[in-house]
């Protein structure tokens, strides 16, 4: 049996990184973002958790970070998966579950997770209180650090939202936002992706793609002849 590969470390010499997402320890999974459930959606507008979820797929293709998506029945009520997330990122990986209400119930799922060898996961779905909470305790249980990205994710109320944070608190699973994880992983403008990262910002933050292209105008200006 192979023994799995030690993950590059993303702390530096400074200390900087050490209490943040490694990208190179990190599996992202999407878990039942379905149509018919966005309809029953009330703490964020579903514009807002359809983007973040996009943006959140894209930042995974980008930077090569294994992604895994599942659907407990799609042919059912709840509603195939929204198209955008595998248009996004055409590396995700579809497990299909067999009705299970919690995707770590799901022996392929959980396969298909430590498969990839990594410890670090990064979860996303709809209902927060369900679909994320649910296989988010049992993967901390397990051994695995766990992070919930609210704004990727959504539930029937606010209260719903707020005593799922909670309990994720009180579990050990890490809540977060796709503007933090986008922030986590990317790390310093000093790489070679950094203009496609500009281009996330501006997906989960609009008024930030305002200041890309006041920015990008003041260069032309600079760079038109005298």
């Amino acid at each position: 049996m192979s023994t799995p590969l030690t993950p590059v470390s993303s702390v530096l010499p400074t200390g900087g990184g050490q209490a943040l997402i490694n990208p190179a320890d990190t599996l992202l999974l999407l878990l039942d973002h379905q149509a018919g459930l966005f309809q029953t959606v009330k703490d964020i507008e579903i514009d807002d958790l359809r983007r973040n979820t996009v943006t959140l797929a894209k930042l995974a293709a980008l930077l090569k970070i294994p992604t895994i998506t599942t659907a407990s029945e799609p042919n059912g009520p709840n509603g195939p998966l929204m198209p955008e997330i595998h248009e996004a990122a055409p590396h995700a990986v579809y497990v299909p579950r067999k009705g299970e209400v919690n995707a770590w119930d799901n022996e392929d799922f959980v396969a298909a997770v430590k498969a990839t060898g990594r410890k670090t996961l990064i979860m996303a779905g709809v209902w927060t209180s369900v679909c994320v909470m649910f296989p988010a305790l049992d993967a901390k249980a397990a051994g695995f650090q766990v992070y919930a990205v609210i704004d990727a994710s959504g539930d029937p109320s606010d209260l719903a939202s707020r005593t799922t944070l909670a309990r994720f608190i009180q579990g050990g699973v890490v809540p977060t936002s796709t503007n933090a994880v986008l922030s986590e992983v990317h790390r310093t403008w000093n790489r070679p992706e950094a203009g496609e990262l500009a281009k996330l910002y501006g997906l989960v933050s609009p008024n930030y793609a305002a200041v890309m292209e006041s920015y990008q105008k003041a260069q032309d200006v600079v760079r038109q002849p005298k």
